[in-house]
């Protein structure tokens, strides 16, 4: 541990008063240690809050000032076995690395040795039966450990340490009858080809660690997701500001010293540095990732504007109404961060069946070999029965019965177009009852796109499109996707805050604004839900409806969702008038319109309150908190990274097939994940009994559970 000073760089303060400090603790094996951990921590004086993140195994501990210390917490942890340092994203990731490299290299190990002694074993068994000489077979033995005692001591360290954490705090997890039995197959084997037996287990160890690992690595790999880290949020953050000075002078300043009250200037194609109120000038600003917005917001004196918004025409000056901390950006960090520890508490399916297994599997192999030596068998005998109830009733097929599946499954999503971010994703999603879509970029496509583009003449949309090349307005984007030549007029103006123009054959042409291309006859809008942007080439007009396209098949699947007995809803943060016909169209009567990300987070938790199992289907960052706090979570490709970050896995294409696809297939994995744990049981059922009336030998139940997970 470090000096109490050292880690005031990685505590804040939070609302209530106390100080709050994330740990990325180490040593997390289950979803046993949550609780251990979690029930540790508030006996503390002074703890308000103590929860751990199973997924990316960081603990967040608050208490108030004087009776609770980093150093108490972190004490605390290293009392318990685990050891624990401030949170910092880039240690994290390169400790999530480290450990997926150590656990391939630990399987890397174990299948070669288990492969060279099968090679062996299976010599000794055939010559066992024919005509094998004692030297031979006790050669053969030797040799096998001379490659199962390393491999053993190497493979098995994430076994080992996790046991040894466990057992020096007087407790247990599935990491202990494993190292048991291993170590005392081992030892076992060693002590018999001294003693010259003709039998020796060095292949029952190895094997058993090669399963293990299997399952363990792909566990990992199952459960590695996006970490979404204050960096994610960083690019939508403006570094620096032009904050007005006392005389009336621009002095940039860094971003973070802004406080409210402060008079700032934004000019075209800056991102807004802080939330604030419109004191002078027009634009047009992006707010697509921050609100759900579809279309450019058209802002003019008090009009309110968010940190973090894309400023695209006019030069605004603004009255900072809330910096630092205080933004809409940081709310949405916040909400988000809340939303992952609520749904952290998430106890997998393998994890329930975990915590009853190691008790049970202790207390079975200590009765045993207390019952033959009762029973008047020598301590060899005795010893060998109970070694052979650990290794018979080894969590082989539990370890391999749900990372089994959800590979299989994996797979099938991925040729369905879904990606998988979250290890769990499969069983939440089998669990689903309510479907809820944000609109924008999600139920529609993300990429505006003209509306009207048949009924405009050929060659005026042609003409448009090429003009539209030379302008980043999003209008004017979805004008150029239009442009078959790809080569914009020479000479092209731009009048900001207007439109683009240019000189054809002598004919001024313009695209932009109705009133740029005297226009102003034309209503606003021909639908709610469209914006309007213009063309004018001498006498001849043109008016271009610019709008977002239903993503295709998107009522079909709506339609599939609800024959699965799905209820589907809309919560979007688009205007009213823009959700409503998409809607209609897709026939989903519940929706709401215009929700910050508190008011969807706050949506989604009443469904919870009402027994209600959400997938969040969504893309935007003001989606992120929406899709951290539903029970699981979908998001497009084409999605903000940092939604995509949140999400539990993230589907490819146009199309919503995918999000049916996932469901279907969830629900399939979950019935063969109940499938393959009953299996197990099933298997301990009966070879428990046989193991304890000493009917069998290790190497029978070696491979008796070798054969239990080819099954599974």
């Amino acid at each position: 541990m470090g000096q109490a000073a050292d880690f005031s760089l990685f505590t804040r303060r939070r609302s209530d008063g106390a100080t709050e400090m994330q740990l990325a603790v180490e040593g997390i094996a289950c979803g046993g240690c949550i609780a251990r951990i979690e029930n540790a921590l508030k006996r503390l004086p002074g703890m308000v809050e103590a929860r751990v993140n199973f997924t990316n195994r960081r603990l967040t501990a608050a208490w108030h000032d004087g009776e609770g210390a980093p150093e108490r917490v972190i004490g605390e942890l290293e009392r318990m076995g685990y050891v624990a340092h401030p949170f910092a994203a880039r240690a994290a990731e390169t400790e999530d690395a480290r450990a997926g490299k150590e656990l391939m290299r630990c399987l890397a190990v174990a299948g070669f040795a288990a492969m060279n002694i099968m090679l062996l074993s299976v010599s000794v068994w055939s010559g066992n039966v024919t005509d094998i000489t004692a030297e031979t077979r006790d050669f053969f033995h030797w040799v096998s450990a001379l490659i199962a005692i390393p491999a053993v001591a190497y493979a098995g360290r994430p076994f080992f340490r996790s046991a040894a954490a466990a057992l020096r705090v007087w407790s247990v997890n599935m990491d202990v009858p494993i190292s048991l039995g291993v170590i005392l197959a081992v030892g076992m084997s060693l002590f018999e080809t001294v003693n010259h037996a003709a039998h020796a287990y060095f292949d029952s160890a190895v094997m058993l660690l090669f399963f293990l690992l299997c399952g363990r690595y792909l566990d990992l790999a199952m459960r590695a997701r996006t970490r979404a880290v204050a960096g994610n949020l960083a690019a939508l953050r403006a570094d620096t500001a032009q904050r007005i000075g006392p005389k009336g002078e621009l002095v940039e300043v860094p971003a973070a010293a802004l406080q409210a009250g402060d008079q700032i200037v934004v000019r075209p194609g800056d991102r807004l540095p802080a939330d604030g109120v419109v004191l002078s000038g027009a634009s047009e600003l992006d707010e697509s990732l921050v609100t759900g917005e579809t279309l450019p917001r058209a802002v003019q004196v008090g009009g309110a504007v968010y940190a973090g918004s894309l400023n695209h025409t006019g030069a605004l000056t603004l009255r900072v109404t809330a910096a630092g901390e205080r933004t809409l950006l940081d709310e949405i960090e916040r909400l988000l961060d809340r939303a992952v520890k609520s749904k952290s508490r998430y106890v997998r399916l393998s994890d329930r069946a975990a915590r009853l297994y190691a008790p049970l599997v202790h207390t079975t192999a200590a009765l045993t070999l207390i019952g033959w030596l009762v029973a008047g068998a020598s301590v060899h005998d005795s010893l060998i029965a109970a070694i052979t109830v650990l290794i018979i009733t080894c969590p082989c097929a539990l370890a391999l019965a749900i990372p089994a599946v959800q590979v299989v499954a994996a797979g099938r999503l991925f040729r369905s177009g879904v990606i998988l971010n979250s290890g769990d994703a499969i069983e939440r999603l089998a669990e689903v009852d309510t479907v809820v879509f944000d609109k924008t970029g999600t139920l529609t496509l993300p990429l505006a796109h003209v509306a009207n583009a048949a009924a405009v003449p050929p060659d005026l949309l042609q003409l448009a499109a090429r003009l539209a090349l030379s302008s980043r307005h999003p209008l004017a984007l979805a004008v150029a996707r239009e442009a078959q030549e790809k080569q914009p007029f020479a000479g092209v103006i731009e009048d900001a805050g207007a439109g683009v123009r240019t000189v054809i054959d002598g004919t001024e042409m313009r695209l932009g604004s109705l009133a740029y291309c005297g226009m102003d006859m034309v209503r606003d809008a021909v639908r709610p839900d469209v914006s309007l942007i213009a063309l004018r080439y001498g006498a001849r007009v043109a008016v271009f409806e610019i709008a977002q396209a239903v993503r295709p098949g998107a009522a079909g699947v709506i339609a599939a969702l609800r024959q699965l007995g799905l209820d589907v809803l809309i919560l979007s943060g688009d205007r009213p008038e823009a959700v409503a016909p998409v809607a209609q169209m897709l026939g989903v009567p519940d929706w709401q319109a215009a929700l910050t990300p508190a008011r969807k987070v706050a949506a989604l938790k009443e469904l919870k309150q009402n027994g209600r199992r959400v997938l969040m289907v969504g893309d935007g960052i003001n989606d992120a908190p929406a899709l951290a706090a539903a029970h699981v979570s979908l998001s497009p490709i084409t999605a903000a990274e940092l939604a995509q970050a949140h999400a539990d896995a993230v589907f490819l294409g146009r199309e919503l097939g995918p999000v049916r696809d996932a469901l279907v297939t969830a629900r399939k994995a979950r019935a063969l994940m109940r499938q393959n744990i009953a299996l197990a049981v099933a298997y301990n059922i009966c070879a428990i009994p046989i193991a304890i009336a000493g009917l069998v030998t290790p190497l029978i139940a070696a491979l008796a559970m070798s054969g239990s997970s080819m099954l599974v």
